[in-house]
């Protein structure tokens, strides 16, 4: 089974304590997700504690799919999250967010997603060039992420 990482990085010009509040807080992600607004008939969930570990978050739509994401790990340092997909297709994936202090100032912001895939599911995967489009939206996501801190 093929495993695979997608990471994408970018310098935030605010705490880390003020970008890991925006992303320790699913209520958050509706202002900085690229993935918001893509479905007008959205529907989410949240279960659990407000934010940390335990906080869950599940969605439900005609294009955006179905799944639930549940923060496992929460620190000053990082964020982590199990991500699992019912539809379009199943998968199970780990998610990490790091929050590192800049000396000169700021936070440099990493998001990480890190799976296996099934020999098929790689192949078609790499066919459609999922990685390059998931790469494009992390990048994406972490822009918005940014602005939202940093008009804070």
């Amino acid at each position: 089974m093929p495993d695979f990482t997608i990471s994408r990085s970018v310098h935030v010009d605010a705490d880390s304590a003020t970008v890991h509040a925006l992303v320790d807080d699913f209520h958050e992600w509706v202002h900085w997700s690229p993935w918001e607004g893509t479905d007008p008939d959205l529907q989410r969930t949240y279960t659990g504690p407000s934010r940390g570990v335990g906080s869950s978050y599940a969605w439900k739509g005609n294009r955006a799919g179905e799944g639930t994401m549940t923060i496992t790990g929460s620190s000053p340092e990082h964020v982590a999250l199990d991500l699992s997909f019912v539809k379009p297709f199943t998968a199970h994936n780990q998610v990490r967010f790091t929050f590192e202090p800049v000396a000169a100032g700021g936070t440099e912001v990493t998001w990480t997603m890190h799976g296996t895939r099934g020999r098929v599911a790689a192949l078609s995967m790499r066919l459609i060039k999922m990685d390059d489009r998931l790469a494009k939206d992390f990048d994406r996501g972490l822009a918005s992420l940014r602005e939202r801190a940093e008009s804070r």
